[in-house]
C-alpha cells in the first residue's frame, strides 16, 4: 500500500505516522530524510542536492524527484510506502505521478488531516520548550507544574519564534496555497481520503485505519 500523508502544521502528521508504521509496517519517508541520506551516500543526486543546499537554495523538482525515485526503489518498500511532506506541489505530484508509471507503480491513498485554523493556532502557539533540555510542553495539554519552569531540568521555557500566531497563521495560510491544489489533484483520481483531525489520538487513527481497511 502506497500512501501520501497530508496535513498542516500541528495536525498531528507525526503522531499518526508512527502509528501508521507500526499498523501497516510499511517506511515512512520524509523528504528531508532522503536529500540527507543521498547526500550522506554520495550518489551522483545527492552530490548535486548537496551544491544546491550549500548555498542555501531551494532544489529544482526533477532532482527531489530523481532522489524519491531512488529511495523507493529500495528494498524496505517493496510492500508499501508512506510519503509524508512530499510532494508539497502540483508540479511535484505530477512529476511522482509519472516516475511511478514508468515503475509500473502508483499511490493507493492521500490521506488529508483536516483541522480547523482556529484548533491549529491553539495547538502551535501553546508549545514550550526549555532552554536547558529542550523538553517540550503545551500550557493547554502538557503545562509544567511551575509555569514557565522545566519539570525535569528546571530551565527557562521559551515559545519558538516559528510559534507566534502572526508566524503560524503565516504558515498555514502556505501551506493551504500548496495543497488545495494537490487535494483537487488527487480528489480527481479519487485517492484522497480525508480524516478529522480533532479528537483524541486514537480516535484519529481509528478514523484513518477505516478508510485505509
Amino acid at each position: 500500500m502506497n500512501i501520501i500523508l497530508l496535513g498542516p502544521p500541528g495536525a498531528g502528521k507525526g503522531t499518526q505516522a508512527e502509528k501508521m508504521i507500526d499498523r501497516y509496517k510499511i517506511p515512512q519517508i520524509s523528504t528531508g530524510d532522503m536529500l540527507r541520506a543521498a547526500v550522506a551516500a554520495g550518489t551522483e543526486l545527492g552530490k548535486v542536492a548537496k551544491e544546491y543546499m550549500d548555498q542555501g537554495q531551494l532544489l529544482p523538482d526533477d532532482v527531489v524527484i530523481g532522489i524519491v525515485d531512488e529511495r523507493l526503489k529500495e528494498d524496505d518498500c517493496n510492500t508499501g510506502y508512506m510519503l509524508d511532506g512530499f510532494p508539497r506541489t502540483l508540479g511535484q505530484a505530477e512529476a511522482l505521478d509519472a516516475a511511478l508509471s514508468k515503475a509500473s507503480s502508483n499511490i493507493d491513498h492521500v490521506v488529508s488531516i483536516d483541522v480547523p485554523d482556529d484548533e491549529l493556532v491553539k495547538r502551535l502557539t501553546g508549545r514550550r520548550a526549555c532552554k536547558g533540555c529542550a523538553a517540550g510542553y503545551h500550557i493547554m495539554w502538557k503545562p509544567p507544574q511551575k509555569e514557565g519552569v522545566c519539570d525535569k531540568c528546571g530551565g527557562e521555557l521559551y515559545q519558538r519564534d516559528d510559534d507566534n500566531e502572526e508566524t503560524v497563521k503565516n504558515r498555514l495560510g502556505v501551506y493551504k496555497d500548496q495543497t488545495m491544489p494537490l487535494i483537487d489533484y488527487y480528489s480527481k483520481q479519487g485517492k484522497i481520503r480525508p480524516i478529522e483531525g480533532v479528537g483524541g489520538l486514537d480516535d484519529v487513527f481509528q478514523r484513518i485505519t477505516v478508510v485505509l481497511g
